[in-house]
């Protein structure tokens, strides 16, 4: 058995659940990376990432470098001497870096690579209308999401799952799983495999505005499954044209109604208690929607201070 000293990186809560059980499973958690401070809201207080606030309660070493090249920075990650890094949700790493160790640095990644390489591989993997996805785990080089491959688990996505239900989902699954590749690595008994490139590997593009808008033009399916591929964050916006009022809002919950009409897409149908998008072959039937400087609210209570003039629409 090999003795484990190990460096962990990570910012955001799907991190700190891998981190929790590494530390409830007594490795020996030498050092903890994560993204530095940023100013957060009104005040802009300094706010703390998640996997800091976590390594803090739990007496961890902390390092938050803002260059991962920085002397200073790979000096001090040096006299921490591991021999496994662990990254889960973290930034591109130079070689200088996920070289270090004498064991590699391995990557965990929400989704069965090669497909879904990239930023935001939960949230893709609904918006395609997948069936299934999963958690890889690999070791890193110089390329996103590209290195050798070492265990995956395979999750089902249930028709309206949304992203936030399946990053729950994948964020324990990925925590087995990472703790079986550190076992096998302890062992020595660690496999890898090369990934396969094909042409038609699907990528996980980052979110940006452009790609989080609704068509409304889209099948029904189509935008069911971005509406649900983005909820409850950053989730899927449009623009709402209702009289003299042109506002971008939110969307992030819906059901879907398969049923023939004459109506315009994107023409709103709204009564005291519902309200409905029409689209081909159906209807969008809103369920939470957020107007600009409110929360999110449930349909029934929006209906209760909004009013949808006649003929208005979404864009």
């Amino acid at each position: 058995m090999k003795d484990l000293r190990i460096v962990f990186m990570g910012t955001p809560d799907f991190a700190v659940a891998i981190l929790k059980r590494l530390v409830e499973n007594n490795y020996n958690i030498v050092g903890v990376i994560t993204a530095p401070d940023k100013p957060a809201g009104r005040g802009r207080k300094l706010n703390e990432s998640a996997v800091k606030k976590y390594a803090k309660s739990s007496g961890l070493h902390i390092l938050q470098p803002t260059n991962l090249k920085n002397d200073d920075f790979l000096n001090e990650l040096k006299t921490l001497e591991a021999n496994l890094q662990i990254v889960v949700a973290f930034r591109m790493l130079p070689k200088v870096v996920w070289q270090m160790p004498e064991y590699g640095t391995f990557n965990l990644h929400a989704s069965l690579l090669p497909n879904y390489r990239g930023a935001a591989p939960i949230n893709w993997a609904i918006i395609n209308g997948e069936t299934k996805t999963g958690v890889s785990t690999f070791f890193i080089d110089e390329k996103i999401d590209t290195g050798d491959m070492i265990f995956q688990a395979e999750l089902d996505i249930n028709p309206n799952e949304n992203a936030g239900s399946l990053h729950d989902k994948l964020m324990i699954i990925g925590s087995e799983l990472v703790l079986k590749t550190v076992a096998s690595i302890e062992k020595g008994d660690i496999k890898t495999i090369p990934q396969i490139e094909t042409k038609n590997i699907k990528t996980a593009y980052k979110l940006n505005k452009d790609n989080c808008k609704i068509n409304w033009n889209d099948t029904i399916d189509s935008i069911h499954n971005k509406i649900r591929g983005l909820s409850p964050y950053p989730a899927a916006w449009c623009t709402l044209i209702n009289g003299d009022d042109e506002l971008d809002i939110k969307i992030n919950k819906i059901e879907k109604e398969y049923i023939d009409h004459s109506f315009e897409t994107g023409l709103i149908i709204s009564t005291k208690k519902e309200l409905k998008v029409a689209v081909t072959n159906g209807y969008i039937i809103i369920k939470e929607m957020k107007l600009p400087g409110k929360r999110n609210m449930d349909i029934k209570s929006l209906l209760n201070g909004y009013t949808f003039k006649e003929n208005s629409n979404m864009l």
